[in-house]
């Protein structure tokens, strides 16, 4: 039961504070790290795999701090999202370096191991540099597999990959967290989130926005307050009669584009607002012409959640 605890840990660059006193345990299963670009999860993942130290706070592996800790290695696979490879090397001989940087007892033969878990073995003797983006990742995965970690920090494994290799990759770390493993993988993409991990951290300008599983946090995020853009064939009419229900709490006219521009609307209870918006409309007999959300990206979503 390998659990890595995050403990009050700030990271700071210069006058950049990429990681601002977060506390969170990662403990066995699939947990995935949710937040936009630029969040600070990179940070997170490097910290929790020894390549950064905290600037305060501690990072610890059951208990022993992570920092500087050789024997911490040989408990965790980190699959870094930068491309910093070897490419005159196979892939076979790359994920035979890390074994014997491990210290291995059969390198090879981990080696084949390891490559035929993410299915490259076919690929192993190609040089890196004739490899897809796709299997760049996954040559990655096999050599943070290699010794068999307890422990799997995956920054971004799913960018480049093809929908094939997606699936390929969630059904391995499935596997891995069904057999007590623990399991950390970031990403930006919340149905990607969904689809694999059985609890959520969410991470938003360096800092810890909320925690739970994917329902808990879809909930959080359904229940905030949402702003649309509806336009129609009578804006005022509509606005009068949206405005007198308390699941709004503001209603502005868009004149900027002249009489009937559009309103921009906030609804506090989306449920109640997506079932009143059509029925308001067709008892006053007025034409629904654009009714879109204006803050679905995730930074207005995360930016809420911090708020909160």
């Amino acid at each position: 039961m390998t659990t890595i605890a995050i403990d009050n840990v700030s990271r700071w660059f210069g006058n950049v504070v990429a990681v601002n006193d977060v506390t969170m345990n990662i403990g066995p299963g699939v947990t995935g790290l949710l937040g936009p670009n630029g969040a600070g999860k990179s940070t997170l993942i490097n910290m929790m795999g020894g390549f950064l130290a905290p600037s305060t706070g501690s990072v610890t592996l059951d208990g022993d701090p992570i920092w500087r800790n050789e024997q911490a290695y040989r408990h965790i696979g980190i699959v870094p999202e930068r491309e910093a490879m070897y490419d005159f090397l196979t892939g076979r001989e790359f994920v035979i370096a890390n074994a014997e940087l491990h210290g291995l007892p059969d390198p090879r033969g981990a080696a084949r191991k390891a490559l035929d878990t993410v299915e490259m073995d076919y690929a192993g003797s190609r040089k890196i540099a004739t490899y897809s983006k796709g299997m760049r990742q996954r040559v990655k995965m096999a050599s943070a597999l290699v010794h068999e970690p307890s422990v799997l920090l995956l920054d971004e494994p799913f960018n480049g990959m093809d929908p094939r290799q997606r699936m390929q990759l969630m059904d391995l770390l499935r596997r891995m967290g069904a057999e007590g493993r623990t399991v950390l993988f970031s990403s930006h993409i919340l149905e990607e989130v969904e689809q694999l991990a059985a609890h959520i951290e969410v991470i938003v300008a360096g800092r810890h926005a909320a925690s739970g599983d994917f329902r808990k946090i879809r909930r959080l995020m359904t229940d905030r307050p949402h702003r649309y853009l509806v336009r129609s064939s009578d804006d005022r009419a509509l606005a009068a009669a949206l405005i007198a229900d308390p699941s709004t709490t503001g209603i502005e006219v868009d004149a900027s584009t002249g009489v009937d521009g559009g309103l921009h609307i906030q609804a506090v209870d989306f449920a109640r607002f997506t079932e009143l918006l059509p029925r308001v409309a067709r008892d006053q007999g007025i034409r629904l012409l654009t009714v879109s959300p204006s803050d679905e990206s995730l930074e207005s979503v995360f930016s809420y959640l911090v708020a909160a």
